[in-house]
């Protein structure tokens, strides 16, 4: 069986659980578990509906045996307990139908055998030592195809320059283009738009995380992030904003490794603020896309980020991204940028009001809902320069100070100069 975002955690479940329907069949599988070692208290009484409904609150076994006599529509009712349960957990189903077309259908759905009521000992015995053998077969994996996980955080140098919208596009794009499981985190705990921008409620799973780090597992990971579509999943919150974020960083550090378990691709919405209260954030993180504009203010600002990324997370690669491009109508041009920061900008996008409007029109992401745009071109652009590791981040090359144009802006002089900056330094 199958349940979405589980990477599995054998050594937190139970080795058998059973949901059985009547006393008889209760009476021949009690006996046979005290054989294997297991507890008797794990035989419950009770069909399908019942396992569904436990199982969705808790962990799944190692080998579940589930009772299909009062199930109308066996198949279907086998689709809705692959929703609970984890990867690998080894289902035997109990019937009294002796239909071989239903036993050939649920073992294509996922179910290891099918046994026929009543009952007999031996029968139990041998199917529940065949399930035990193929739980604990060795899992045969191949190296080559094996994916190193990628964890992207955005991060905007100045409120407004749409960092957000960068990263729930990049998150869609790796969901839907690249077909990856991806997880996105929206660390804006009050404010935050990454629900919203996919039309999604946010759920209470991030506040929840924060309030209870040690229930932060696998399982809660399933139960608590929402999904958006097949391969996308967002953690997010609208916490009150008359409660301050009490937390030391830890829920956070838990996240993302229960996120490396379960998914390829990881993208956070990292708030500044958030950098600087809890740079223990970026210890694991691979790439960090540093999102910007041509203004003056971001311009300082990214260089200080840029400095302190240096200091703090100097294993990661980092991408200036420059958004909201208006040609001609920059505070400062591209090239006296790229010099005050002595680094090249990766991707610039251009500025498109009426497609941002048109995609929160629709609730959908920027590049979901306006694929034919120059800007969600190049946001593909960027997806792929993430997705390709560092292939295609040779664009992001740092510039030599003796080639910089810093003789002809100084920045920093211009930045001490108060009511000395140029006239379009007011401009928002």
């Amino acid at each position: 069986m199958n349940a979405p975002w589980k990477a599995g955690t054998t050594g937190t479940r139970d080795p058998f659980n059973a949901f059985i329907c009547d006393e008889a069949s209760l009476d021949v599988l009690r006996p046979v578990v005290v054989e294997m070692g297991w507890q008797t208290e794990k035989c419950n009484k009770g069909g399908l509906r019942n396992a569904v409904q436990s199982l969705s609150i808790t962990a799944s076994p190692n080998i579940l045996m589930v009772d299909l006599s009062e199930s109308g529509d066996p198949l279907n009712d086998i689709n809705a307990l692959a929703e609970v349960c984890e990867p690998g957990t080894v289902v035997i189903a109990i019937g009294q139908v002796n239909d071989v077309r239903l036993y050939r259908d649920l073992v294509a759905s996922g179910i290891h055998d099918y046994l026929l009521k009543p009952l007999s000992p031996g029968q139990v015995r041998d199917a529940l030592v065949q399930a035990q053998a193929v739980f604990s077969a060795p899992k045969h994996l191949d190296p080559s195809q094996a994916k190193a996980h990628v964890t992207t955080a955005v991060i905007g140098t100045r409120g407004g320059v749409g960092a957000s919208t960068i990263a729930t596009s990049l998150a869609w794009l790796f969901s839907t283009e690249n077909k990856v499981p991806t997880a996105l985190l929206d660390l804006d705990i009050h404010f935050g738009t990454g629900a919203l921008s996919l039309d999604l409620e946010p759920g209470r799973g991030l506040t929840d995380a924060i309030e209870n780090p040690s229930r932060i597992d696998g399982l809660f990971i399933e139960r608590a992030m929402i999904r958006a579509n097949d391969n996308l999943a967002i953690l997010s919150a609208e916490a009150p904003i008359n409660s301050p974020l009490m937390t030391d960083g830890t829920a956070f550090m838990q996240l993302e490794e229960e996120f490396r378990q379960a998914f390829e691709m990881t993208v956070i919405d990292l708030p500044r603020n958030m950098l600087i209260n809890f740079p223990q954030l970026l210890s694991d993180v691979n790439l960090i896309v540093l999102v910007t504009e041509m203004t003056l203010a971001a311009a300082r600002d990214t260089i200080r980020l840029l400095a302190w990324l240096k200091t703090n997370a100097p294993h990661a690669q980092v991408m200036v991204i420059a958004n909201k491009v208006q040609p001609g109508l920059a505070e400062i041009s591209k090239a006296d940028f790229e010099a005050s920061i002595e680094r090249k900008i990766g991707f610039s996008i251009p500025y498109d009001i009426k497609a941002a409007a048109n995609a929160a029109k629709l609730g959908q992401t920027f590049a979901e809902g306006n694929r034919a745009t120059k800007a969600a071109a190049i946001l593909r652009d960027v997806a792929r320069a993430v997705f390709g590791s560092g292939d295609a981040l040779a664009a992001d090359d740092r510039v030599s100070a003796k080639k910089s144009l810093l003789g002809k802006i100084d920045l920093k002089s211009m930045l001490s100069k108060k009511g000395k900056a140029p006239a379009t330094a007011g401009a928002k």
